[in-house]
């Protein structure tokens, strides 16, 4: 009995090592993805729809009312200045110039009589002078003839303004009766004719309007609606680029030429409308149409780019157990023991690194995805940097800034004002030994920079790639100064427009890293990564890479596809596990609806 025990427990352990040994065999090599790295160019571009309208356009209208009589322009026809487009009837306005002329010569016969009963009163009144003298008449009559003068010499006064009124009107019957023919106000096109031959139009509260002449259609303008998340990167002067339905193989040129500041709101989103001047010598843009815009922000041509794709890649434990390899001591530091399974920055998300001794952070742009601590391999208890303006973030900050020399509120924008110089210049040293060059470098450029404005401020971080950004932050810091900044820099620049005040979008640059499969290995890169077009970065640290280098994007272990406890292989992972299939009562299925005995 214990012969047929010892011999059964040998045939089990042979049987589990030749199962555990064919699972092992059978076990799939991990697959992993690479593109290479390339040579070429970036454009980070916004993009928004418009619609093309003419530089100048004029609305021609009638002052008066009458009915159509002909027409002399019609749609595209091109017209001169002071050339005769339309006419309209004129009898009325004839028949009121004839009556109107009987007044004026009725107010004129009116003066001469009341001019001839002027001078019979002025004749009455002397001899009654005459006869008063000799006392031959009694005062009464004296006192008549004076006020017999004085009314005539009034009425003459009312017929002189009565004839005056009369001419008036027939002015204006005449002037009317030249607004009865419609002439262009500009040389252009007429693009609207609102009008027919024998239609009666009718002035009374508005003008109504005839035709609308567009000045020159050579030369035309896109009004484009940008989303108030990009309004802060647009610069006059900045390329643009477009198609129209119409002519789906032509692209079309043009340069951003205003950014007004009227928003418009619809449906709670806010829209700012910026002009872009477009030449069209072909005429073939017309007004009206529809424009699919796309507003070039930075461009970088002929330089080393990588797909964004590597840089969302990050590694799992699994993955580095399946090809063999230890986890990188990097990784284990970044990961917090919590590495597998680490939450990552998903795409287009900003990268966050730790603050370095200088206080400065690099600047994102958007659309740069996975390139921070997803691509780092950051876990989900990595501590996260506090946002950029909250109090954690201006407490830490100015923790930092007293630790080495500087001020706290009053005295953050230089060294503490109670230093000596050896003692500052014995800080600002022990600052650059604790960092690497290239922040040592970016360092002493920006205090450079703050000495010549004379301000001594420390270096601001710019995170939302909005160049008034930083200036924002030292004014809200600076006290009651600072608030009447912008109104004193546009009344002592002498600008026309607010478009001039804005200087040029700051270089883009940020952090981030990738994967080489090197003999089956993977090995990690560090990049600083500049502009995006949301699918290729820049990378500025071209000495370390070199084109046509393959980046990992993808890896599978190939043990994805097995069935995981609690959901079998060919369910539905939304409806849960069910009864009767690969999950419910099969051998090894324990997790499954029923009873599994693996």
């Amino acid at each position: 009995m214990k012969k047929l025990i010892l011999i059964t427990l040998v045939l089990v352990a042979v049987g589990v090592g030749a199962g555990v040994y064919t699972m092992r065999r059978n076990q799939p090599d991990p697959v992993v993805t690479t593109q290479p790295l390339t040579r070429g160019d970036i454009v980070d571009s916004v993009g928004a729809t418009g619609t093309l309208e003419a530089v100048e356009t004029v609305d021609v209208g009638t002052q008066v009312s009458g009915v159509v009589q002909q027409l002399f322009a019609d749609f595209n026809s091109i017209v001169r200045k002071g050339q005769v487009i339309a006419k309209l009837d004129p009898s009325l306005i004839q028949t009121q110039i004839e009556q109107q002329t009987a007044n004026v010569i009725r107010a004129e016969a009116d003066l001469e009589r009341f001019k001839v009963g002027l001078a019979d009163a002025q004749q009455k009144l002397d001899r009654a002078q005459q006869m008063a003298e000799r006392n031959l008449i009694p005062r009464t009559e004296l006192e008549t003839a004076e006020v017999n003068v004085k009314s005539a010499e009034a009425q003459i006064r009312s017929s002189q303004a009565a004839l005056t009124q009369a001419r008036a009107q027939l002015n204006n019957q005449r002037v009317n009766l030249g607004y009865t023919t419609i002439v262009a106000p500009i040389d252009g096109i007429v693009i609207s004719r609102n009008v027919d031959q024998g239609q009666t139009v009718a002035a009374s509260m508005n003008a109504p309007t005839l035709f609308v002449i567009a000045a020159d259609l050579t030369k035309m303008q896109v009004l484009a609606n940008i989303d108030e998340a990009d309004v802060g990167r647009m610069r006059p002067g900045q390329n643009v680029t477009f198609r129209v339905d119409a002519f789906p193989n032509d692209t079309f040129r043009g340069m951003v030429q205003q950014v007004r500041l009227q928003p418009a709101v619809v449906q709670n989103v806010v829209t700012y409308s910026t002009v872009i001047s477009v030449p069209n010598p072909d005429l073939k843009l017309k007004p009206g149409m529809t424009a699919n815009v796309n507003i070039e922000i930075a461009r970088s041509t002929n330089v080393l780019r990588i797909p964004n794709a590597a840089l969302r890649f990050r590694p799992t434990t699994d993955m580095f157990a399946a090809l063999n390899q230890s986890v990188p001591p990097e990784m284990q530091r970044g990961a917090g023991g919590g590495f597998g399974r680490g939450r990552g920055q998903g795409s287009g998300q900003a990268p966050s690194t730790p603050s370095t001794g200088s206080g400065q952070a690099p600047s994102t742009g958007a659309g740069q995805a996975g390139s921070g601590q997803a691509a780092s391999g950051q876990a989900q208890t990595a501590p996260r940097e506090p946002r950029a303006g909250t109090p954690e973030a201006r407490g830490g900050e100015q923790a930092a800034a007293q630790q080495q020399g500087f001020g706290g509120r009053g005295g953050s924008r230089g060294f503490d004002p109670n230093m000596t110089p050896e003692e500052r210049q014995r800080r600002r040293e022990e600052m650059l030994k604790s960092m690497t060059p290239e922040q040592r470098e970016r360092f002493e450029a920006r205090m450079r920079e703050r000495e010549s404005q004379g301000t001594g401020a420390a270096p601001q971080v710019n995170r939302g790639g909005n160049p008034g950004a930083a200036g924002a932050n030292q004014s809200a810091r600076g006290g009651t100064g600072a608030a009447s900044a912008p109104q004193s820099r546009t009344m002592s620049s002498g600008a026309t427009t607010i478009d001039s005040l804005f200087g040029p979008l700051p270089a883009v640059e940020s952090r981030g890293a990738a994967w080489l499969f090197v003999n089956k290995q993977l090995k990690m890169v560090r990049l600083r990564l500049g502009i995006t077009d949301g699918t290729y970065t820049e990378v500025l640290n071209e000495e370390e890479l070199q084109p046509n280098m393959e980046v990992v994007t993808t890896m599978t272990t190939g043990l994805e596809s097995r069935t995981t406890p609690g959901q079998g292989g060919g369910q539905n992972p939304l409806m849960g596990p069910q009864r009767g299939g690969p999950g419910g009562r099969g051998p090894g299925g324990g997790g499954g609806g029923g009873r599994g005995r693996g």
